[in-house]
């Protein structure tokens, strides 16, 4: 279902829809505000330089956690493999053992 939502950013409204709540296009909303208010109150920028600037700064956030993700995927991809084959060394010293023990009980 899509919801309508108006936000505000630098002063001023802007009206979405979209299918996320409307909760969580305030939160996306304060922060491109918090961030565009940074850009505007470090120097003297007009108001579309400063929405690229945010643009670029988000941009590099989004790629940077991307690539984060990408790495965590890639290590618990390792982990798991690395227990698949602990489980199956477990597997197979469990089966030696049950060999021994019935061994010895032919002794």
């Amino acid at each position: 279902m899509e919801n309508r939502i108006t936000v505000s950013i630098c002063g001023e409204e802007y009206t979405f829809t979209a299918e996320e709540s409307p909760a969580y296009m305030q939160k996306v909303a304060a922060m491109v505000d918090s961030k565009m208010a940074s850009i505007l109150s470090a120097g003297k920028v007009s108001l579309t330089d400063a929405a690229i600037l945010t643009a670029v700064n988000i941009a590099d956030e989004y790629l940077k956690c991307q690539s984060s993700g990408e790495n965590l995927r890639s290590q618990l991809k390792g982990y798991l493999d690395e227990a698949n084959r602990a489980k199956a060394e477990a597997s197979d010293l469990k089966r030696e053992v049950f060999k021994l023990q019935q061994q010895l009980q032919k002794k």
